[in-house]
């Protein structure tokens, strides 16, 4: 996982390996309510709206969160798909003066390679880099760092296949 910094718009970069086919994980990241089995537990993450299996263009996902301990709401519409290959999702309202987070997925040898880039600013310029350094960099990871092993349980438990 790298984290880059540039005007004020912080970036996240992680990539992780998946030994399952591109169809199977398209089918699981594609369908929002995965992201409930892929978060930690103590954000309390739901989702508040009624939502199709598929990402589409135009789609408004609502969810209700807790970070630090704050119960929040979050709305992201998914503003670009183009199937078996990448989606992005924007932050409409939420936590963050702006999120743009493109999840890539490319075939490689034996699996997917699932790539995120994230690009996101915080609210309240004066504050936002002790924000940054004091939690927004460490719930990321953590929330990245999460995400990896709960996907490597499902796929070893053949829950995600």
């Amino acid at each position: 996982m790298k984290f880059s910094h540039n005007s004020g718009v912080y970036r996240l970069f992680n990539e992780q390996f998946l030994p399952i086919s591109i169809e199977t994980a398209w089918s699981f990241f594609s369908d929002p309510k995965n992201l409930q089995l892929i978060t930690p537990k103590e954000m309390d993450f739901k989702i508040t709206n009624p939502v199709h299996e598929k990402a589409y263009p135009g789609q408004i996902i609502t969810y209700s969160i807790k970070l630090n301990r704050f119960r929040m709401n979050w709305i992201t519409e998914i503003t670009h798909v183009e199937e078996e290959d990448y989606f992005v999702d924007e932050q409409r309202f939420g936590p963050y003066k702006m999120w743009h987070h493109v999840h890539k997925f490319k075939v490689v040898d034996d699996g997917v390679l699932m790539t995120d880039i994230v690009y996101f600013k915080l609210p309240f310029p004066l504050f936002a880099r002790i924000a940054y350094k004091l939690f927004v960099k460490r719930n990321l990871e953590q929330i990245f760092t999460h995400r990896e092993l709960q996907l490597n349980t499902l796929i070893q438990s053949n829950q995600l296949k």
